[in-house]
């Protein structure tokens, strides 16, 4: 399928963000996706990613966490993330504002919408969900992230996580107090552990230091891209 892409900006959590949407051929609207990056913030596996989805026939926002920042030092990446994940408004903030740009493309059928992301796009996807969404799913990869007591029963959607079994950043006993979160509340969830995988097991290699615990696994990466468009085509299908 022809698509079209263009970055868009927009201002959430005090910065103006650069996303990058993605968009099938045609005139008629479409089920879309928010599509969240690694605490690295938006670079080129996320847009390619929406390219992907654009191509399956979603629309498809990568959204930005930093202001058009890459942040490849790992200190300034977790000096920026640490607190961001510590705050669900103002994860809930960026996820919303996106969202309010992939609902304003008019190609975008607003009500039939999934959240995709990875790390920290991740736990803002679940942090959209917690804060009651309408989403048709939520999907997250290195992201088994609880949130305030008694929130995740707002989530009205299935939930699938994917998480890496050697993952040191997302251990067990965090996998496990995600999922005892999930049930407790009644959702629809689902986890996929990945055998001697690491933390971001799904990011082809980078060209700059990264944090202890992260590592590509080839084979792992494309079957959790492949349980991802599964999870899209169980929950949000496309139609022609």
């Amino acid at each position: 399928m022809t698509i079209t892409t263009r970055t868009v900006e927009y201002l959430a959590d005090g910065l103006t963000m650069i996303g990058h949407l993605a968009v099938p051929s045609g005139v008629d609207r479409r089920p879309a996706v928010l599509l969240g990056p690694e605490g690295m913030g938006l670079s080129d596996v996320e847009r390619r990613r929406a390219d992907a989805l654009a191509e399956l026939g979603y629309v498809a926002l990568a959204f930005d966490l930093h202001g058009g920042r890459y942040l490849g030092d790992p200190e300034e990446m977790l000096a920026r993330c640490m607190p961001l994940l510590a705050a669900p408004d103002r994860m809930r903030g960026i996820g919303h504002a996106a969202l309010d740009v992939l609902r304003a493309e008019p190609r975008t059928d607003p009500d039939r919408i999934a959240a995709v992301g990875y790390g920290t796009g991740g736990a803002i996807a679940l942090e959209l969900g917690r804060d009651g969404v309408n989403l048709r799913a939520i999907g997250t990869v290195n992201a088994t992230t609880t949130g305030r007591p008694g929130e995740a029963a707002r989530i009205r959607c299935p939930v699938w996580a994917g998480v890496g079994s050697e993952d040191p950043i997302m251990p067990p006993a965090q996998r496990n107090a995600f999922t005892a979160e999930m049930q407790a509340a009644g959702v629809d969830w689902r986890l996929a552990v990945y055998g001697g995988a690491l933390h971001a097991f799904h990011h082809p290699p980078v060209d700059h230091p990264t944090v202890p615990g992260v590592g590509y696994h080839p084979q792992h990466a494309q079957r959790a891209w492949h349980d991802v468009v599964d999870l899209l085509a169980e929950c949000l299908p496309v139609t022609e």
